[in-house]
């Protein structure tokens, strides 16, 4: 794999990325069509080998057990699909039982590890082999005349930080990233002490995933999250699923969609892909129906527009409402129209002008399908429109995701049971860090709130997201990264830039549960901090601790660690925080150790701060917690306007040029962010192989690609530059033809950092611009 710049731009070749991520493979690449049921036996039997293999199959049934449970146990850390609302206690999933298992694996990695290899030798290990290693024991130095990592205790740790950070000329040389593993409570103290500092540089996974749909949402209704809930989706007479994958990100939403098909809601998949989800399921928990090997379909209507078009079957749908409306006034929710929205006469205009010739040429759809679609969204009471990335990792995400708005205001779905907008986010709490503060954009009102309470003096001006972090490291402007979680060096775009960026550092620090790319790509001064894990009891003065998340239906609940700790010398990432703040703020007057003893003493603080944190301590300790207010539910609009409003974006011009193919990257089923289970990918029946690319036939063909074929993909960036990975495998997949889709972070080299998008500076990871040949 290489990759490389075009020798006309005058600019340098970049390095080699030699470096597999997943495993080595078990055998010889192979494909065959899933045509399997998701979930169910399949589920069952990966789980028991994983299991089997992580030497779990005591310790792993017995956490996973506890899982989600009204009393006691520990919330799930993987994906932020809300806890069933029935107090179903098998309410789990593949995915989340691997990463529960993953996380107490017996394996350790301490400092006999660190002096038994260098760091060179270790950047050359495959990203599944660094993770496999285990649990992180204690905090590691890097020491660069041995290039090894080094023990160093707890307070010389901080106290480096600390000293460097103190050293900084300007508070915004450093930035602070966060992932969305990390628990509110920490989150809060992060910004905090971020924001204590001086700097509003606090660039988070959100600038990656979903930072188009909270500014769509803010835009159009004055809130930055989705309106509905579990109970929504559980009395729903339609659900519209756009851009998702769920069998992999959003496993438990299977059940939800099981239970939909039985009462006869009708289900609309909209995806390049026509993904497992989308068919049928066996939900494991219903014992009778695995018994007796019996499915439950999981979709009424399956579309693939082109990557991108999904807009254009946005705006046909409403055209088609509109112009029934004509003869069946009943179409529209003209009193809700007119009552609680702006800008519906501009945006009626702006899809009449809108011809219907254009609206299949951008989706790749016909015109029937599209009137397939608003016909079921005609003929439903309530509707629910989800979506995840598939819609958000484009130029216009911003303005797909307010059309998705403008379509369920024609209705008046908004405001009452079973309908509104709901975004799916993927990772457990990532909604709860922009919740508590992570935000390089704070509002006003934000701010002054947490002046007033912490009785800080916080900056104002905009920090920098995760694309400005990756360019002001590179450029040297900041000098400090400070990592809470997550794997930056191989979730970022533009591998080779991330790369430099990191290591053009003074400082690089990681808080980790485990052994990662991002350790092995450093500063010139590395710290690896290691944090508990969401399993794990949390022991402080005040006794064992809980910390609080946020799923992705605004649900804030406790997660509660039942498993003793991999070390003695881990610490958790509040107080991690906590010491890192204590060091590099010497005179200031927060409480820092104070609140470490007791995270009710956080929690009473975030009450103050935070709006919808009021009476947090007994709210968050109700049964499945409680539900952050949000006022567009109400149909109260927090807009300049005092309404929803209509957007009347124009349509982008989404088919690609002739010759190139539009690239999405994605997870594979065995693999969890950056993480990687297998090289092996279930659903979409693949074994042994990650280094590949989906493919329609006919663009095979037309390419004189043979099935299974080598092939060299280059992408052609923004600024004309370009980027290669040669010897990669073409499978031939249903797949709109001028589309194409492959697995990150390994294509994440492809997408160029200047390539995000304007509308919510987002990478473009779903909208890559390539070429294909053959290859050697």
């Amino acid at each position: 794999m290489s990759i490389d710049k075009d020798a006309s731009t005058g600019e340098e070749a970049q390095e080699s990325l030699e470096p597999r991520v997943g495993p080595v493979p078990e055998g010889d690449p192979q494909f065959r069509p899933y045509h399997h049921p998701a979930a169910g036996w399949g589920a069952a039997k990966s789980v028991t080998r994983f299991l089997v293999e992580e030497r779990a199959l005591v310790d792993g049934p017995r956490a996973i057990m506890r899982m989600n449970h009204e009393n006691g146990g520990f919330d799930c850390p993987g994906c932020a699909w809300p806890d069933d609302t029935k107090g179903l206690h098998l309410d789990i999933c593949e995915n989340g039982i691997k990463h529960v298992t993953w996380e107490m694996t017996p394996k350790r990695v301490g400092r006999e590890f660190f002096a038994a290899h260098s760091v060179t030798e270790l950047y050359g290990w495959s990203d599944y082999d660094l993770e496999n290693q285990g649990r992180l024991t204690e905090p590691m130095v890097y020491d660069p005349a041995s290039d090894h990592y080094v023990p160093i205790s707890w307070k010389d740790a901080f106290e480096l930080v600390g000293a460097t950070l103190r050293g900084l000329d300007s508070p915004n040389r450093a930035a602070y990233y966060t992932s969305g593993r990390l628990g509110n409570e920490a989150t809060f103290l992060y910004q905090l002490m971020a924001r204590e500092l001086g700097t509003n540089n606090l660039p988070d996974c959100s600038n990656m995933c979903h930072e188009a749909s909270g500014r769509a949402l803010q835009a159009s209704l004055g809130t930055g999250k989705g309106t509905v809930d579990l109970k929504d989706w559980e009395s729903a007479d339609a659900l519209f699923i756009l851009g998702v994958n769920a069998a992999s990100n959003a496993p438990r939403m299977l059940t939800a969609l099981a239970e939909a098909d039985r009462r006869g809601a009708q289900i609309v998949h909209v995806n390049p892909l026509v993904e497992a989800a989308a068919t049928r399921t066996i939900v494991p928990h219903d014992f009778t129906d695995m018994a007796l090997f019996k499915t439950t379909k999981t979709s009424t209507l399956n579309l693939q527009p082109r990557i991108g078009g999904d807009m254009a079957l946005l705006r046909g749908m409403a055209k088609a409402v509109l112009e029934k409306s004509a003869s069946d006034p009943k179409a529209l929710d003209r009193t809700f129209i007119d009552r609680h929205t702006t800008g519906f006469e501009e945006y009626r205009e702006l899809c009449e002008a809108t011809s219907w010739e254009e609206l299949e040429h951008q989706s790749g759809l016909s015109r029937a399908e599209i009137l397939k679609a608003a016909q079921v969204y005609e003929e439903a009471d309530r509707s629910i429109v989800s979506w995840c990335l598939g819609l958000t990792q484009h130029e216009h995400g911003v303005d797909t995701v307010r059309e998705i708005v403008n379509l369920l205001l024609l209705r008046g779905n908004l405001g009452r049971e079973g309908a509104g907008p709901s975004p799916v986010r993927g990772h457990s709490n990532v909604q709860g860090n922009r919740t508590c503060g992570i935000d390089h954009r704070p509002t006003e009102e934000f701010l002054d709130r947490l002046a007033e309470t912490c009785r800080i003096d916080p900056p104002r001006e905009h920090g920098l997201d995760t694309v400005g972090t990756i360019q002001a490291m590179r450029e040297g402007t900041v000098k400090v990264f400070v990592g809470m979680g997550g794997n930056f060096a191989l979730a970022a775009p533009d591998t080779p830039a991330t790369y430099a960026a990191l290591r053009s550092c003074d400082l690089t620090v990681q808080v980790s549960t485990k052994l990662n790319r991002s350790h092995v790509v450093h500063g010139r001064a590395a710290l690896i901090l290691p944090c508990l894990g969401r399993t794990e009891k949390d022991h402080q003065r005040g006794g064992v601790q809980s910390t609080s998340v946020e799923d992705s239906m605004s649900m804030v609940h406790l997660s509660l660690g039942m498993k003793r700790p991999a070390s003695p010398h881990l610490l958790s990432e509040p107080a991690i925080v906590a010491g890192m703040a204590r060091a590099a703020l010497p005179d200031s007057e927060t409480p820092w150790d104070w609140y470490i003893e007791d995270y009710d003493r956080i929690r009473d603080t975030m009450a103050e701060a935070l709006d919808g944190f009021e009476d947090f301590n007994r709210r968050v300790r109700l049964p499945l917690g409680f539900r952050i207010k949000q006022p567009a539910r109400e149909l109260v609009f927090l807009t300049p306007s005092g309404r929803a409003e209509f957007s009347a974006a124009p349509l982008p011009d989404v088919v690609p040029e002739p010759g190139t193919l539009a690239l999405g990257t994605m997870r594979s089923h065995d693999q969890w962010n950056t993480t990687i289970y297998s090289d092996n990918d279930r659903y979409r029946g693949i074994k042994n192989l990650r280094t590949l690319i989906f493919m329609n036939r006919a663009d095979m063909r037309e390419r004189g690609i043979a099935d299974m074929g080598p092939v060299d993909i280059t992408s052609t960036a923004k600024d004309g530059s370009r980027r290669f990975l040669n010897g990669y495998t073409a499978i031939p997949y249903d797949i709109p033809r001028g589309c194409a889709a492959g697995y990150m972070p390994e294509m994440n080299v492809l997408c160029a950092l200047g390539d995000y998008s304007t509308q919510s500076d987002q990478p473009i990871m779903k909208h890559v611009k390539i070429t294909v040949v053959p290859g050697a």
